[in-house]
């Protein structure tokens, strides 16, 4: 860690590895290049889609409390996406649609087969300029970017969305990030209260996760990170232009559940341990130890698999989070885990009792080597 900062990599790193009851925490560097406030096991993060997995476990703890079906439509909460049509081929108009053959399920958006994601084309380009594409970035429903954050209010949201005709047939293939966030309008429907507070009394007070939300108090953002990546033109690092700290301190218009959690090592600690010992923490059962298998075990066929590119690169998904069905230059099959775009991961490996949490803002983490590098020396290095 101190080599990659020292080189430039990374203005600083915040690295977690836990096996049972002991923990490792390494920090490395500062908040930011040029600056001078250290990075900390407490420094809190933008985790991005990191809290994809958080939202699937607590879509979990509803459905065990039948509060919501799996199975059930999702248009029982989302009345607004109901009608829906299919477009005829990804790059179609969006009047050249089809019928929908069958309806969009809750465990749709968990598995990201609900027909509607991200478009990667034969060139493997992210968002080519489809009409589908331009339809949602002019309707700013920020499908793509975790910041600047929309300012639609989630009745909003899903009204806008419900305009627009799905990509695929819903169960045909895996769509990365829509449908968590579209799960995320729904699960403050199902429970009558803001997506928030409802992540907050499920799970963040059982677990003791003071500094997880979708907003902290201004104390506690202290030393947030600055985020960094390679700009395209000049093949350097570059601060990204994004939402200031002010904007971290008070609820946000749309709470988004595929991407719009901070949190810290120790705090996101307690929600892998969680999975790791089955639904229990402190003795008391929060989730089945069935929901917990569903969610760490993969949903997709292998042409599923073959079909997510680049964001799956060979590995399956469960609900949330993706799981490794062969081995890697990492490990085995069987580890579980996601990371998030400005450059945070997680996995656990329940075989090793296992779990690794490396935290940074800078987004080449998950393409300069860095990543794998420092997952291999988390084998290696017990606490």
């Amino acid at each position: 860690m101190a080599a990659r900062v020292q080189r430039g990599d990374f203005p600083g790193l915040v690295a977690l590895v836990a096996r049972g009851d002991d923990v490792r925490v390494e920090t490395a560097g500062v908040t930011e290049f040029g600056g001078d406030v250290a990075m900390r096991r407490d420094t809190p993060f933008r985790i991005t889609s990191m809290t994809k997995p958080v939202l699937a476990a607590v879509t979990l703890m509803l459905a065990e409390d039948d509060v919501l079906d799996l199975e059930e439509p999702v248009t029982r909460f989302l009345p607004e996406l109901a009608g829906r049509r299919v477009l005829a081929r990804p790059d179609a108009a969006l009047d050249d649609t089809v019928p929908l053959e069958r309806p969009v399920t809750i465990e749709d958006l968990l598995t990201f087969t609900l027909g509607f994601g991200l478009v990667v084309d034969a060139e493997g380009e992210v968002n080519p300029p489809y009409p589908i594409v331009r339809a949602w970035q002019d309707l700013d429903l920020r499908l793509a970017e975790p910041e600047p954050r929309t300012r639609l209010g989630p009745d909003e949201w899903i009204r806008r969305f419900g305009t627009l005709p799905l990509i695929h047939q819903p169960g045909e293939k895996w769509m990365y990030n829509a449908g968590t966030t579209v799960l995320g309008v729904l699960l403050a429907r199902a429970s009558g209260t803001t997506l928030g507070d409802l992540l907050h009394e499920r799970l963040f007070a059982p677990l003791g996760m003071r500094d997880t939300g979708f907003w902290l108090p201004a104390e506690r953002l202290a030393g947030l990170p600055a985020h960094y990546q390679t700009d395209p033109g000049t093949g350097r690092l570059s601060r990204s232009e994004i939402e200031p700290l002010e904007a971290w301190t008070e609820p946000p218009a749309f709470p988004n559940g595929s991407a719009g959690l901070l949190s810290t090592a120790d705090d996101y600690l307690a929600f892998a341990r969680l999975l790791l010992d089955g639904g229990v923490h402190g003795g008391t059962r929060l989730l089945s130890e069935k929901s917990v298998a569903a969610m760490t075990t993969n949903h997709l066929t292998d042409e599923q698999i073959a079909g997510g590119g680049v964001f799956l690169d060979g590995a399956g998904w469960g609900y949330g989070l993706a799981v490794t069905v062969t081995g890697d230059e990492v490990s085995g099959p069987g580890r579980y885990g996601w990371a998030g775009g400005f450059g945070t991961d997680w996995f656990t490996d329940p075989r090793e009792g296992l779990i690794f949490i490396l935290l940074s803002q800078v987004s080449d983490l998950l393409w300069n080597g860095a990543l794998p590098e420092l997952s291999k020396l988390a084998y290696e290095k017990t606490p």
